[in-house]
């Protein structure tokens, strides 16, 4: 069994598409096809059914592509651990996160590139937790930032790194400062701007509203936590916003920001990476940035 057989199949699972799979592996569609045939010839099943044009895995293949990410998924760790010890860890870091959490990605990508200044990083922002954990279970990211609460049911390894609390985001309307905190009952009152409903962070906000009782209906919806600070700017709605994002914005100019309470609702979020041993060597690399870093008392301030 050939190492770059496993990275044909690995590409037709991504690409869906035999032409386009031998296009990212840079051959032609009867090597990629080949050689695919050949894997399967060794291993003594059919991978994928075929037809006019690709059809799918058979069960047995959907197995086969999982073990083989997680064979090239080892080899690639192999060979950047390899690489550290002969001239520092190089390579890239993809890390993941869902909306709420793209501050705390930022906290951790700068220390990350200081302490390993051979080593680039490309953020995937704005996923989702389903993304999140099909993407990781792929190898396709090494690491995200997530709810806890979302991957708690998985095998991953998951490290703590701040609890996510709301605030309410509203026009200023007087010079005085207003009212110090708000209830989610009495926010539920206002033309709400909020995130989508499919989306982990708004299912949160859904839930603390459920839990004194009321539903909403906002009257703009985004997937965007820094559209809904521009919705707020240009009309005249309200939103539910993580405290975190106030560490990156502030509260801007004719804004006030007002803690929800009763109840104080909290969300554990974490550093999530696949469970894997040994941990690949960028991972690791994080997991040591992530336990030097003060990520919960750094969300807390604000600019300026």
């Amino acid at each position: 069994m050939l190492l770059r057989q496993l990275e044909y199949l690995v590409a037709l699972a991504r690409a869906r598409h035999f032409a386009k799979a031998a296009q990212a592996c840079y051959v032609s569609q009867p090597t990629l096809s080949e050689g695919i045939r050949k894997l399967e010839d060794e291993l003594g099943v059919p991978l994928v059914q075929r037809g006019r044009r690709f059809e799918g895995f058979t069960p047995e293949g959907e197995r086969v592509v999982m073990w083989a990410r997680r064979i090239l998924a080892d080899r690639d760790a192999m060979q950047g651990e390899l690489q550290s010890l002969r001239a520092g860890l190089s390579g890239r870091l993809r890390i993941g996160t869902v909306p709420t959490a793209a501050t705390a990605v930022a906290l951790l990508t700068q220390p990350f590139c200081v302490a390993n200044p051979l080593a680039t990083v490309q953020v995937f922002a704005d996923l989702r937790s389903e993304d999140i954990i099909s993407r990781l279970r792929a190898y396709e990211l090494d690491a995200a930032v997530t709810y806890q609460s979302t991957v708690a049911a998985h095998d991953f390894t998951f490290v703590p790194l701040y609890q996510e609390r709301y605030v309410l985001l509203t026009q200023r309307t007087a010079p005085e400062s207003g009212p110090a905190e708000i209830a989610w009952e009495e926010a539920a009152h206002y033309p709400l701007c909020l995130l989508h409903p499919g989306m982990q962070g708004r299912q949160v906000i859904d839930a603390a509203f459920d839990s004194v009782g009321v539903r909403v209906t906002p009257r703009v919806e985004t997937d965007s936590i820094a559209s809904m600070f521009a919705q707020v700017r240009a009309g005249h709605w309200a939103s539910v916003v993580p405290h975190a994002w106030l560490h990156v914005f502030g509260v801007p100019p004719g804004m006030h920001a007002v803690p929800l309470v009763d109840p104080v609702r909290t969300e554990r979020m974490g550093l999530v990476l696949p469970a894997r041993e040994p941990v690949s060597p960028i991972g690791q690399a994080l997991i040591d940035v992530a336990d030097r870093a003060v990520i919960a008392a750094t969300l807390e301030g604000l600019p300026g």
